[in-house]
């Protein structure tokens, strides 16, 4: 069970909507995964702003300018915080994961053509090496990068318990490598990849690193100088705050050199008829008008989860998943694609259940009142590696009780039985 200090039945009187019911049951949400909900503290920052400092950042003196760029900025510092950036410079908001890891991909391409970023040219005879287990937004950018460039397209395989192949990683990461990609934590296994060894080999062979930590963020401490990667992308919807905001890490030595990805307002220093000189980091990166209330609502959502205390999190849903291991393994049935024990890793998972489809374990869920997900979860090669064509998803959030996995082992197993 989880300690004493974390008061789930506090924390979920902070999120409005886990009130309401669903075909006339209470709402058992099971799809953190997927996106988590928002306590009031976040929805009443976006409120906040648009009611009362509404303006565009870094382009007005007038008073509400100013405040909409003191909070917008403040926002970066505390993600940079969050993360234990360097410093403030290296957060660039995106608009989600999936964008700032096309952001580099692309720049990396840019860079080509640009003088000064020699350190990221890529092209025939080099190799990019993802892991079969990818989110396909760390997966599809990589493959367009190697069509793009002529550079060879690698993967790390996975082995029946859904972990990495570890006799693979020195083969594979080799002298040709530029890039390693990977994800932290699997949103399709839960397995909580070993950051420690793929950097080493990496960093060995001159690679740049670049991890997904869109799953870990959320449900762990995330310090990026202990890490020692070099870039990394997280979203804010599946961290308690809103949609259409994320974050790009990366050091700053690293994103001086990277050449823009998105060109226009704001990302530029001069602007000539004749040519274009570009901002610092993190503004060049930062074209256009940015996702100011959601940066903003982001920020508070970093507020709250800095304030239950990332450790007291992690440990929540450590013991939530130990639980669901357990309670699920008694099933008649029910597989578990992915490890099927509590050690590195995190609070989801996905299963099978023997003659039924994964979209109708859902649907007659959702019946219940309880929300999971069906289908590849954008991590399609997963599914190939196994043999299924989906899995049923449950995945665990701060608000997430042991009475709801109860909910849900009860749930799975009528719906077992209405197959029989």
């Amino acid at each position: 069970m989880t300690s004493s200090a974390f008061d789930v039945e506090a924390i979920r009187k902070d999120f409005p909507i886990l009130t309401r019911e669903v075909h006339g049951r209470p709402l058992v949400y099971l799809d953190s995964a997927n996106t988590s909900h928002k306590p009031r503290a976040v929805l009443d920052a976006i409120e906040d702003f648009y009611a009362a400092h509404n303006s565009n950042v870094a382009r007005a003196v007038h008073t509400l300018g100013s405040e909409a760029t003191t909070l917008f900025e403040a926002s970066r510092d505390k993600v940079a915080a969050f993360i234990n950036a360097a410093s403030r410079e290296e957060i660039v908001f995106t608009k989600n994961s999936s964008e700032a890891l096309n952001l580099i991909a692309y720049s990396i391409s840019n860079a080509t053509t640009t003088p000064g970023a020699e350190r990221f040219r890529i092209g025939p005879g080099d190799e990019i090496v993802v892991t079969e287990m990818e989110h396909h937004s760390n997966l599809v950018p990589w493959q367009l990068l190697a069509q793009r460039t002529g550079a060879t397209f690698r993967w790390l395989p996975i082995d029946d318990d859904g972990r990495l192949v570890e006799s693979s990683i020195d083969e594979i990461i080799n002298e040709r490598t530029k890039i390693v990609s990977f994800v932290h934590q699997s949103n399709a296994l839960g397995t909580v990849n070993p950051v420690a060894r793929l950097v080493e080999r990496a960093h060995a062979v001159g690679a740049l690193v670049v991890l997904d930590a869109s799953q870990s963020v959320p449900h762990m401490p995330v310090d990026v100088q202990a890490l020692g990667i070099d870039l990394m992308a997280f979203t804010g919807h599946k961290m308690y705050g809103p949609t259409g905001v994320g974050v790009l890490w990366g050091r700053y030595d690293l994103l001086a050199e990277m050449p823009p990805f998105l060109a226009g307002g704001e990302m530029i220093e001069t602007v000539d008829m004749a040519g274009t000189t570009y901002a610092l980091p993190p503004h060049r990166f930062e074209a256009g008008t940015p996702m100011i209330a959601e940066a903003i609502g982001l920020g508070a959502a970093v507020d709250y989860l800095t304030a239950i205390g990332m450790d007291a999190v992690h440990d929540h849903e450590q013991a939530l998943t130990a639980y669901a291991l357990e309670a699920m393994a008694t099933v008649p049935g029910l597989r578990i694609i992915g490890p099927d024990q509590p050690v590195d890793r995190g609070a989801t998972i996905s299963f099978a259940l023997k003659g039924v489809h994964p979209h109708d374990v859902s649907q007659l869920l959702d019946e219940q009142g309880i929300a999971v997900r069906a289908g590849h979860h954008c991590a399609r090669p997963v599914c190939v590696r196994y043999g299924i064509a989906a899995t049923t998803r449950a995945s665990f959030g701060i608000y997430t009780t042991t009475a709801e996995i109860d909910a849900l082992v009860a749930g799975v197993a009528r719906v077992s039985e209405v197959f029989a």
